[in-house]
């Protein structure tokens, strides 16, 4: 018998009860988290902004040596520049970019004159297109005061964050979530395992829990190892049984929810695998998760619970 899988007829209230959760949260706790994050990039922008003379002088052993400052560079245009837009307009090796771009290094190989020169080619596109609306020192050619370059160093900073708003809200309602399940737990005499300590998922005694926890899996010829959010043992299993696997679930729309459904299938059918049937894998759901989300998911044999009713915690044996 299922927790919540086997319950379309509470399904409709659940999802408003869901919504209504994390609007509420999103409305009094999202722009702190955003506002937090901008004040962390703002600082790393002017540190750009200072190895680069204020956009004056960007030179190919800055690139070379700080590789992660492209972004920063990137939203400092007009208009901002996309990755390809940049490839195209600087005609330089895609490569080049997309090895600064994802990894934060310049590609290792390639001889020092050549990378020398396609960074050349990124530099002068940056400086040629340098906003003059909020670098205003440019079209003066003097020095800012601290102040202007604070001002556009927070208009960067929320460029930046602008693109990747969604990501900021999702990770700090992760960590919200998982601080409630971990409330949930200790509040039943359940201990935290010790981040590093070595101990794996099939090695845990009953009464622990980790987080973020690496498990094992075969995809093809190859071992890889897929990260679940909270690994539970509880109380009444016996050392070896295999541990409970939740992952937290959190969306601010329906559209997205359903691009995401085949996630959580494809890693229980990766772990069922290689652990077999008795494998628990469950969701902890707040959000914007609708009946077709919830439906595709029941047919998986993947149940939740949702974080109004973390109670239902208890009926997976926890």
């Amino acid at each position: 018998m299922g927790v919540n899988l086997d319950k379309p007829h509470l399904w409709k209230q659940d999802v408003a009860a869901s919504v209504d959760m994390y609007n509420a949260w999103f409305m009094e706790f999202a722009p702190q988290a955003f506002r937090n994050t901008r004040i962390g990039t703002t600082a790393s922008v002017e540190a750009a902004l200072a190895a680069t003379g204020n956009l004056t002088d960007i030179q190919p052993n800055l690139l070379r040596q700080r590789p992660e400052i492209l972004p920063t560079l990137r939203m400092s245009t007009c208009p901002p520049i996309a990755v390809d837009r940049l490839i195209g307009l600087a005609s330089v090796n895609p490569g080049v970019v997309k090895c600064m771009e994802k990894e934060g290094k310049v590609p290792g190989r390639m001889p020092v004159g050549l990378l020398n020169a396609e960074l050349q080619k990124i530099a002068d596109i940056i400086e040629k297109m340098a906003d003059p609306d909020i670098f205003v020192w440019l079209a003066r050619g003097d020095q800012p005061s601290d102040a202007e370059v604070h001002r556009a160093a927070t208009i960067v900073a929320d460029r930046l964050c602008g693109a990747v708003a969604n990501p900021i809200i999702r990770n700090a309602q992760e960590q919200r979530q998982l601080a409630k399940i971990k409330a949930w737990l200790e509040a039943r005499g359940y201990q935290q395992l010790v981040a590093g300590d070595g101990t794996t998922f099939d090695g845990m005694t009953p009464g622990t829990f980790s987080f973020r926890m690496n498990v094992p899996v075969t995809v093809g010829d190859k071992s890889v190892n897929i990260p679940v959010d909270a690994v539970i043992m509880p109380l009444d299993r016996a050392v070896g049984q295999l541990p409970v696997f939740i992952e937290a679930k959190s969306a601010g729309d329906f559209t997205n929810t359903n691009k995401r459904r085949k996630e959580e299938a494809t890693k229980m059918q990766q772990l069922r695998a290689d652990y077999g049937p008795a494998v628990e894998f469950n969701l902890f759901l707040c959000g914007y998760f609708d009946s077709g989300y919830l439906g595709y998911e029941a047919a998986e044999g993947i149940d939740w619970v949702w974080e109004h009713r973390i109670d239902d915690l208890a009926e997976f044996g926890i």
